[in-house]
């Protein structure tokens, strides 16, 4: 018994360490045998022996070991599950070769209570016959399963029957001694009501998704009351530009600050050329230099409008001023434009200076890269000549490795013509059996998808049954009468149907409220979109006489600029008589000339 105790519990521990997702089952035996060689060579074949048998039919052995988990064996523990698919391979494959006195004393072997519990669980008829032969008969042939495994553990069934009452009673009448005489307490089960059964749902088929309208292509169009809008608006601004125009062309003399005072004849001829000019062209156009819309915000539209607001005022007070007698700032104006003139005469020298800077240092430049070329060339020249003995050694190297090669390339073609005809006998025997294997497991596919098939719809018709006797009308409740007071003696108190018309009523009041404040607040809305409106109007237009003005200023400053030249000075003769002097240097070398470089 010891003997064979502990070569099952080296069976237990490989298996236990077995892990059928990541290992194979003939690297795993090979790593097994090696592992155990300090075994003698009896315990290593029977080891060997019944380790591969349960690798062999792990599919079977887990079926029935997860089984007696479930059912029978819920209190046993996990670190068990390699013992029982043990005690199932030798009482399945190896009882007719062991004898029953071996297996007895393979049995006695290991713990009493656990391998009772387990063979009575594998060899009740009941299990046998049913759903053990069902379940091995989806990985085997049913008459193969029946014949070599399920018969032969039928014949065995009574005298392990046997076998395991005697055991019991040993186990039974050992653990009698231990029993104290103290009074057990008996369990009693709760007296619950049982739930009722939850309704069977009837699989619902896929909805279809409805096709979907087009886009109507009104979607994309601007509404015709915008586009009208559009033209009132840009006519009412050329309008207002036209205006605008004709009060800054005829605005008041004393408004005016200008540096030298011209005569009076002279302004009377100027008014008199405006005035002729006005009334030659009645309609003016005007092009905007971009038609960029800035969207506003209600702040912002607000701001700008009292800023421009703010600026008006200050015009008129100005004016005012004027009118009354003050004085004027020409002198002052006179002498900001000399010093400004000045200013930029500096600034056109400094310039001038900076760019004669630049010219002068590119011919330096071009100086130096032509000195470089000359010393690359030089350079290039003593590669060229080493290249090319390198090259005459590497050719003549090639074709020493080359006729190496082509002596290899014989040997090992000749080396490989056998072994292609051996390789194609056994690719061709591998294909046979693949082909075989595919059409038996096509088959087992088809049916099982048809018995799957079957029981789909016979379950589907039951579910509509139950539906259907689920929703016959049963009339439950009584009537009430709703017009009838309760009779409570509550103050206030009245019937389900004048409560309903009191609702009615109340919820009618409730929705004119609303509708009532809705039009105030669209009114609310109207007259601050109207005022926006005009504040725009009145931005756009200070907009474009701003901008008038500024483009005058801007073309004052650009004809300036053009009738003023740089001052020649010390600085700017000195740097262009260095660089007459790198050019005339440049072209003695007789280098081409070269293009000079973007200065700003």
């Amino acid at each position: 018994m010891a003997y064979y105790g502990k070569c099952i519990d080296v069976v237990i521990e490989q298996l236990d360490k077995f892990k059928p997702e990541k290992d194979s089952p003939d690297q795993f035996l090979e790593a097994a045998s090696s592992s155990l060689q300090a075994l003698s060579p009896r315990k290593q074949a029977f080891v060997m022996e019944v380790l591969s048998g349960c690798l062999e039919y792990w599919k079977l052995l887990t079926i029935v070991v997860d089984a007696f988990y479930v059912r029978d064996g819920r209190l046993c523990l996990w670190a068990d599950y390699s013992l029982f698919q043990v005690l199932c391979y030798l009482a399945t494959f190896q009882l007719d070769e062991l004898g029953f006195q071996l297996f007895c004393s393979i049995i006695k072997s290991q713990p009493t209570r656990k391998t009772c519990k387990f063979l009575r669980f594998f060899f009740n008829p009941l299990n046998l016959c049913s759903w053990i032969k069902d379940e091995w008969s989806l990985v085997y042939e049913t008459a193969h399963v029946k014949e070599n495994w399920i018969n032969p553990l039928m014949r065995w069934q009574p005298e392990i029957q046997e076998l395991l009452d005697q055991l019991e009673g040993v186990s039974s009448s050992q653990t009698a001694i231990f029993k104290t005489k103290a009074k057990v307490t008996e369990p009693k089960e709760f007296n619950l009501t049982t739930p009722r059964p939850r309704a069977i749902p009837v699989p619902e088929p896929v909805p279809s998704m409805a096709k979907p309208r087009q886009v109507p292509r009104s979607t994309y169009q601007e509404p015709k009351e915008q586009q009208q809008l559009q033209i009132i608006k840009r006519h009412n601004r050329l309008k207002a530009e036209e205006l605008l125009l004709r009060a800054n062309v005829e605005e008041l003399r004393c408004a005016m600050p200008r540096a030298h005072r011209a005569p009076p004849e002279q302004d009377s001829k100027k008014k008199l050329g405006c005035a002729t000019h006005i009334q030659k062209s009645p309609k003016l156009t005007f092009y905007r230099p971009d038609n960029i819309p800035i969207k506003l915000n209600t702040a912002a539209i607000l701001r700008e409008g009292a800023l421009y607001q703010k600026q008006v005022e200050k015009e008129l007070q100005r004016v005012d001023k004027l009118v009354d007698g003050a004085g004027d700032f020409s002198e002052f104006l006179e002498w900001q434009k000399k010093m400004q003139a000045k200013d930029q005469e500096e600034q056109l020298a400094a310039g001038e200076c900076r760019r004669l800077q630049g010219k002068l240092s590119h011919e330096e430049a071009i100086l130096a890269r032509q000195n470089l070329i000359q010393e690359n060339k030089q350079k290039a020249d003593q590669k060229k000549e080493e290249t090319a003995e390198l090259m005459l050694q590497c050719a003549e190297r090639r074709l020493r490795e080359a006729k190496s090669m082509k002596e290899l390339v014989e040997q090992v073609t000749e080396a490989q013509k056998n072994v292609k005809v051996a390789q194609m006998k056994l690719v061709k025997g591998r294909r046979q059996i693949v082909q075989e294997v595919m059409e038996e497991s096509r088959e087992m596919l088809q049916r099982s998808s048809e018995a799957a098939r079957e029981e789909q719809r016979r379950r589907c018709e039951l579910i509509s049954q139950l539906r259907a006797l689920e929703t016959q009308p049963t009339r439950k409740g009584k009537l009430v009468d709703l017009t009838q007071i309760p009779g409570y003696g509550v103050e206030g108190e009245m019937s389900v149907v004048e409560l309903r018309e009191r609702l009615a009523l109340l919820r009618d009041t409730q929705r004119r409220e609303e509708e009532e404040k809705r039009d105030q607040i669209i009114q609310d809305k109207r007259t601050k979109s109207q005022e926006l409106l005009n504040t725009l109007e009145q931005i756009s237009l200070c907009r474009k006489a701003m901008g008038k003005t500024a483009a005058m200023r801007w073309e004052q400053k650009k004809a300036q600029a053009v009738t003023g030249a740089a001052s020649q000075d010390e600085r700017v003769l000195e740097l262009q008589r260095r660089i007459q002097e790198r050019v005339a240097e440049r072209s003695r070398q007789g280098a081409p000339p070269a293009p000079p470089p973007a200065l700003c």
